[in-house]
């Protein structure tokens, strides 16, 4: 599946939407990868080319995916009425502001906000002291008085309750005057602020701007691109370690064979169609799939709900996939052909660690839906292989469906989450939901 993805440099967006953060990240960073290779490979191919005097140093070679890399792309720029090009600069236009009162505008609104937000803190801070204060003092009054009250006689009681109403309005006005007070001091304090802040902002602009302000901002770009690209190669890191962990834990337990990630088996086959491309003219070939008791030839992506059945029925119950281990029995957590909303509605009720397995629409395999004390996270199971592995996030490769639910009891998902599979859920209606796979 990833190097369906890679290949035509394209994801569905309902399936990029199914993705968690962290497969989009390192997503992103092998079709980066792999729009650089390409690039790099196109380059030494018009070298060779021009040095033979093969073609045209203007001509560029088809990439892997049977595409002219040379496009008929032009720039035509629009003319004024004078015949020059027509040029625009910000502030000199009809009906423009000028750019000084843009930017007056622009920094007294930041001032403001600002302002705003730091008046808004100092008001709940005012707000709880005021309430806290006179809470307190309203309680150690009514404790003054409970105490007196029992010592006068059953005729001054009535009297006594009309004092302590009496002090309790009066505490109650004090407390809205107060409150009146605090609000008028954080409203001066928060002008006070803004203008603060504007003369502050209002320097830093007139700085900047007797500085070389091009170069900076160009300096400025860099240096986040130079950052972005760091951070990525950091992320990618820490993917590769966790999988070796992964590895060397799974072959200590003795429960996964043949381990081999997809990242590794991209990178020989990127190398395979480098060495291919040194030798042969750059062309695309898809062949279709072929299995030994495949009777029809599957397509890129599930089209229909039928065309799932057939290959539920065809691939995986010969795989005993949805079975529980070693006997005739439906696993407690497999579900069929349901939507993302009803595995939610399934798990909603159920306390963390909930789990349900149920057939994907999107790709050829399995969505495994997980419940977070808040919310939920769902896994792409890729099938389309003669394996079962999480897309993207786990690169363990397992022989069937149950090896990779019961690996996942003891093994988390995802360092950052620390998923583990505990209690499955089950079906709530009758007939199942996946009654048409076994029929």
């Amino acid at each position: 599946m990833l190097q369906q993805i890679l290949h035509d440099m394209y994801i569905d967006p309902e399936l990029l939407a199914e993705l968690s953060d962290v497969q989009k990240h390192i997503l992103f960073y092998k079709m980066r990868e792999e729009q650089l290779r390409r690039w790099r490979e196109r380059e030494a191919w018009d070298t060779l080319a021009q040095a033979e005097g093969l073609r045209p140093a203007n001509v560029a070679c088809s990439h892997p995916g049977g595409k002219n890399a040379a496009s008929n792309k032009h720039i035509q720029w629009l003319l004024g009425a004078d015949g020059e090009v027509w040029v625009w600069v910000m502030g000199e236009g009809p009906g423009d502001k000028p750019y000084e009162e843009i930017s007056e505008e622009l920094i007294a609104e930041r001032a403001r906000l600002q302002a705003q937000r730091e008046a808004e803190e100092l008001w709940k801070q005012k707000e709880a002291e005021i309430t806290q204060k006179f809470r307190d003092a309203l309680a150690n009054e009514k404790a003054r008085i409970l105490a007196e009250r029992w010592k006068v006689e059953m005729e001054d009681r009535k009297a006594a309750k009309v004092l302590e109403e009496r002090i309790h309005e009066e505490f109650k006005r004090k407390e809205e005057e107060e409150r009146r007070r605090g609000e008028e001091q954080i409203r001066l304090q928060e002008e006070q602020r803004a203008k603060e802040l504007y003369w502050t902002l209002k320097q830093a602009q007139l700085h900047c701007q007797a500085s070389e302000k091009e170069e900076r901002e160009w300096e400025e770009q860099l240096r986040r691109s130079k950052a972005a690209d760091e951070e990525r190669s950091r992320r990618a890191q820490r993917a590769r370690d966790e999988y070796r962990r992964h590895s060397l834990r799974a072959i200590q337990k003795g429960t996964v064979a043949g381990l081999s990630t997809m990242f590794q088996e991209l990178g020989q086959n990127h190398e395979q169609e480098a060495r291919l491309c040194h030798q042969l003219p750059c062309t695309s070939q898809s062949t279709p799939l072929t299995g030994a008791d495949r009777t029809w030839e599957r397509p890129l992506r599930p089209l229909s709900r039928e065309v799932i059945v057939r290959w539920f029925k065809e691939e995986q119950l010969p795989r005993r996939a949805g079975f529980e281990r070693n006997t005739k029995s439906i696993a407690p957590w497999f579900h069929g052909i349901i939507s993302r909303e009803n595995a939610e509605d399934l798990l909603e009720n159920m306390t963390e660690g909930a789990f349900l397995v149920r057939v994907s629409e999107k790709i050829w395999g399995y969505t495994l839906s997980y419940r977070l004390q808040r919310g939920f996270k769902h896994f792409l199971v890729d099938a389309s292989g003669d394996f079962y592995s999480f897309l993207g996030v786990d690169p363990n490769r397992h022989a069937t469906l149950t090896d990779l639910i019961d690996f996942h009891k003891e093994e988390i998902i995802t360092v950052s989450g620390g998923e583990l599979l505990q209690e499955p859920c089950g079906q709530r209606d009758s007939p199942p939901d996946y009654h048409l796979l076994f029929e």
